[in-house]
């Protein structure tokens, strides 16, 4: 006779003819399997049916985290399945990292279906992959022997939770809950009563669900009593749903938790998502969808990581850029009072000077606005603007100059997202929501705003103000307005993600600040970007705008991704402040940058086989160069 123990979660002996293993498997794998470990089963063994004893000169021996008493002087392993001695165990020790590895591999092998793999495995290890008890508990689970497995639960009560009632109560409540609806689904009524009121009431545990569980008597059908109880019925697949349940409670020492080795893959991938320096968010990293033979990480193909094109079009500072939202042009607006639109060859990643729209006489443009259709272009220019325009861009033609009064500052605008109005204001108390014709529809007094937005719904107006708010504007009636979000520091500018989620705000002083708007918190501080009190405009970008990109006083421009705060890149190349940043929304690899060097910079893939730090040759400008730094 072999005396065993076990106290830690390194788990191994030599395994004799006739034991069983169990490896914690799935529900699935249960039922695929039909209930139970059988006779293709290893563990631990309690006899040595040779009568042959694992020996290690004579003396007490903790082999591979298994204590076992030796008195022979020979180490012999019986193989099972052809009743003859096997020599070939090498007597390797395994320390405890090793050990658990094994029973993991184990697992994972039992759960394929690979069982002799995993006999082969144990007895070469010496390893085990569960406690005998927690084995015979299994086994009488998933047969649904209820006495047995609530005889077999008094032996593993010193190894659950150190015999904790509380723990104890709660996995007999498990057995006898799946004991009392196997009755009902047998359709003994008086046994399933009996269950209730002489075993599961007398535990005076969870007795919301005893009440509930007492209202299935009513039912009267089986499929009434699924739906009801959302229970599969009794058979294999629910009772190893139960057994999935009872492993919770179990100490991996006892008994490893369902698909453990799958478990820690997936975390495994999981982090090396989080840790990807250019993670889409949007693909779903999975054990199917990744392979497991090489790290994670999003490649860098055709991401803007070098200047492909400076424009040069502009003489004096450039200080808004936007792509429209069908990725096919480009508006710059510059203080030389034009806005010139730039034609994209999304094949070619390359620009071309469509048009310049210069009706705007003496108006330093400092930002323009697309409509969703990407037809119409609003223009406006800086606090001590009286005057906004709107723009067919396909034609060339204005077609709504906007002016309520001299005494207004029209300094920021936004179309709704259907297009169908604008809103604009300024710093001299006026905020106003206008129709295509430049009709005034609604007007709140006493607003000064210096960003602003229109949210998804068409309705809610964000606008930031000179108390360090980001507040909400409702013109429906009732009218209201509500704070989103308050800094201490000015907002100079804003911008809202296309889900309508997050806004990315440039602080005065601070940076670049992330924040949920549903939510109403900070998410996080974008570290690098120097900012005083110039507006600097940043934007959500990338593939599934899974970053943020901002210029900077410091002449560069810094991207991130969206879930760290620490700059991916930094992109140099302009010889001044970098004012604005746009991403192109349908062709994620360009993105622009405008400049007080009259320039306006797109940053593209890098070719293959070309240098980080080249410029390409179709570059306008070679004052410097540009480059892609990891940091």
């Amino acid at each position: 006779m072999q005396s065993t123990t076990s106290t830690s979660s390194g788990s191994c002996s030599r395994p004799l003819e006739g034991s069983a293993l169990n490896s914690g498997g799935s529900a699935e794998n249960v039922a695929r399997e039909g209930g139970g470990s059988g006779e293709d089963s290893v563990g631990i063994g309690d006899e040595n049916p040779s009568g042959s004893s694992a020996a290690t000169n004579g003396h007490d021996s903790k082999h591979n985290g298994f204590v076992v008493n030796n008195n022979g002087s020979s180490s012999r392993i019986v193989d099972g399945e052809n009743n003859r001695e096997n020599t070939s165990y090498s007597g390797v020790q395994l320390d405890k990292s090793n050990q658990e590895i094994i029973r993991l591999i184990g697992q994972y092998l039992h759960d394929v279906g690979l069982d002799k793999s995993v006999k082969t495995l144990m007895v070469e290890s010496g390893c085990y992959l569960e406690h005998p008890s927690a084995t015979k508990f299994r086994e009488h689970v998933l047969m649904g022997d209820w006495s047995k497995a609530d005889s077999d639960l008094k032996d593993l009560e010193p190894l659950i939770d150190n015999g904790k009632l509380a723990t104890i109560t709660e996995m007999k409540f498990i057995l006898l809950e799946q004991k009392y609806l196997e009755h009902l689904d047998d359709g003994n009524p008086l046994d399933a009563l009996h269950v209730l009121r002489s075993e599961l009431t007398p535990l005076q545990h969870n007795i919301s669900r005893v009440h509930q569980l007492s209202s299935y008597m009513m039912c009267s059908t089986n499929q009434d009593l699924y739906q009801r109880a959302k229970w599969e019925g009794k058979g294999i697949l629910s009772r190893a749903l139960v057994m999935e349940r009872l492993q919770t409670f179990m100490p991996p020492s006892v008994m490893m938790s369902p698909r453990r080795l799958r478990t820690l893959l997936q975390q495994s991938v999981e982090l090396q998502s989080q840790l990807c320096p250019c993670h889409d968010m949007a693909w779903e990293t999975n054990l199917a969808t990744v392979s497991l033979l090489t790290d994670h990480c999003c490649t860098t193909d055709g991401f803007p990581m070098q200047t492909i094109q400076v424009l040069t079009d502009h003489c004096d500072e450039v200080w808004f850029c936007k792509f429209s939202p069908d990725g096919l042009k480009l508006a710059t607006g510059s203080k030389d009072s034009t806005v010139i639109i730039w034609d994209v060859d999304p094949y070619k990643l390359t620009l071309k000077h469509r048009r310049v729209l210069d009706g705007q006489a003496q108006l330093s443009v400092s930002f323009v606005s697309w409509s969703p259709d990407s037809k119409l272009i609003l223009v406006g220019g800086t606090e001590d603007s009286h005057e906004l325009y709107i723009w067919n861009v396909d034609d060339g033609k204005l077609v709504v100059k906007f002016s309520q009064s001299l005494e207004d500052s029209l300094a920021c605008g936004a179309f709704s997202r259907d297009g169908a109005r604008f809103v604009c204001g300024g710093q001299k108390g006026q905020l106003y929501l206008c129709d295509l014709n430049g009709t005034i529809v609604d007007s709140w007094e006493g607003v000064r705003v210096n960003s602003i937005a229109f949210r998804a719904d068409n309705k809610t107006i964000l606008a930031a103000d000179n108390h360090y708010r980001i507040r909400g504007y409702n013109f429906d009636s009732p009218r209201s307005d509500f704070d989103i979000l308050r800094e201490p520091h000015p907002i100079m500018t804003f911008s809202i993600n296309s889900a309508d989620r997050l806004a990315l705000l440039n602080v005065s002083n601070q940076g670049l600040h992330l924040w949920d708007i549903e939510d109403k918190c900070l998410v996080r501080r974008f570290q690098g970007i120097r900012q005083s009190n110039f507006a600097i405009h940043s934007c959500f970008g990338g593939v599934n705008e899974s970053f943020v990109a901002s210029g900077s006083e410091d002449k560069v421009v810094y991207i991130w991704h969206i879930k760290r705060e620490e700059p991916l890149a930094k992109l140099a190349g302009h010889t001044k402040t970098v004012n604005c940043v746009s991403w192109n929304p349908v062709y994620p690899s360009l993105l622009a940058s405008a400049s007080d060097d009259a320039t306006v910079r797109i940053w593209g893939p890098k070719p293959n086989g070309s240098s980080a730090t080249t410029e390409s040759d179709d570059c306008s400008s070679s004052s410097s160069s540009s480059s892609w730094n990891m940091t």
